[in-house]
């Protein structure tokens, strides 16, 4: 079954924090190298993306608890499985195998969940994050004009990662928190370059992430802007993540729910981080916060973000399974 054919019948469920899981294994530097990189040059602890082959086993157990919650989507442990992140580790050669061990990882944890619960449609959406450079915005405060990266280079960084996630088996492609939509622009125009290279389309996702009170991204855009600037691609869905837990993010969510043509998904955080950095919001708390998304019926797909386990998902899952999905506008 089509993943179009399923969000028009029922509020779909993506997985939570990927990253909130690993911290709780308090994985050693020598757990993060494995046999293979021991002695690596740089350290690696903290490269989480890497754990899809050094510690494969735990990225699998990690997918499979979100199933066991209600999970319908996993997203591929590959935030920053691009050539740019990944030089931080002087590991930029390793961009294909990253992504397809990533997929591999949550392949194996469909099939034993398959196996265990019997068949129902499940999604691999792989994750392709901002990258940690931005080519609207200088770093340099008395250079205004300058740039780290330009926008060929961009696409040719996420043609790359989309070519590894597409030929391992990934089911959707996810541009997720989008903090910069030059960047975003480049993806979507890396993405469609593997297509044709590859010669197969599979359906975009892209989710923005609200960065402070004032409602904007990083680089500046309103949601209406930054629905507006990726108008032109064609998504199967638009939403938000990240930065902001759910009550901040209702306002901009509605935004893109009253003008959005795309199906419209949402994963906040567990609320704000406290003084420690740490996400304290309870799994009952964050169901009771989605709520209205669901109530108003803005959203498609819903998830979590940073600080949300397994139990935040299923809590949300149980809540969701009440409610009817948002009605897909057609676009004027």
């Amino acid at each position: 079954m089509q993943i179009q054919d399923i969000l028009d019948e029922k509020i779909l469920i993506l997985d939570g924090a990927m990253g909130t899981m690993i911290q709780q294994y308090k994985f050693t530097e020598e757990d993060y190298q494995g046999e293979r990189f021991k002695n690596w040059k740089i350290n690696v602890k903290g490269n989480n993306d890497l754990l899809s082959i050094t510690q494969p086993k735990a990225i699998e157990d990690i997918h499979f608890e979100y199933l066991e919650a209600g999970a319908d989507i996993l997203e591929t442990n590959t935030f920053s499985s691009n050539r740019i992140s990944m030089e931080d580790y002087g590991m930029q050669d390793l961009v294909y195998e990253l992504n397809a061990e990533s997929v591999k990882c949550a392949r194996n944890a469909i099939e034993k969940y398959k196996s265990k619960y019997g068949e129902k449609p499940l999604f691999i959406a792989g994750s392709l994050g901002p990258t940690n450079k931005t080519a609207s915005l200088s770093p340099q405060v008395n250079n205004p004009e300058y740039r780290e990266v330009d926008f060929d280079f961009l696409a040719s960084v996420y043609e790359e990662q989309a070519i590894a996630l597409i030929e391992s088996g990934a089911d959707l492609l996810l541009v997720e928190t989008i903090f910069d939509t030059l960047n975003a622009k480049a993806a979507f125009f890396g993405i469609e370059n593997a297509f044709e290279k590859i010669g197969k389309k599979i359906p975009l996702m892209a989710s923005g992430t609200i960065t402070d009170a004032s409602g904007r991204t990083l680089s500046g855009q309103t949601t209406e802007a930054f629905l507006i600037s990726l108008s032109h691609v064609p998504l199967l869905s638009i939403g938000l993540n990240c930065a902001l837990g759910a009550e901040q993010l209702t306002p901009y969510l509605k935004a893109l729910a009253n003008n959005s043509s795309f199906y419209v998904s949402v994963y906040p955080n567990a609320g704000l981080p406290n003084e420690m950095g740490e996400y304290d919001q309870s799994p009952e708390m964050m169901a009771k916060q989605v709520t209205p998304f669901l109530e108003q019926q803005m959203i498609n797909i819903i998830g979590g973000c940073c600080g949300t386990t397994p139990k935040h998902i299923k809590a949300i899952c149980e809540t969701a399974k009440n409610y009817q999905p948002r009605k897909k506008k057609s676009r004027s």
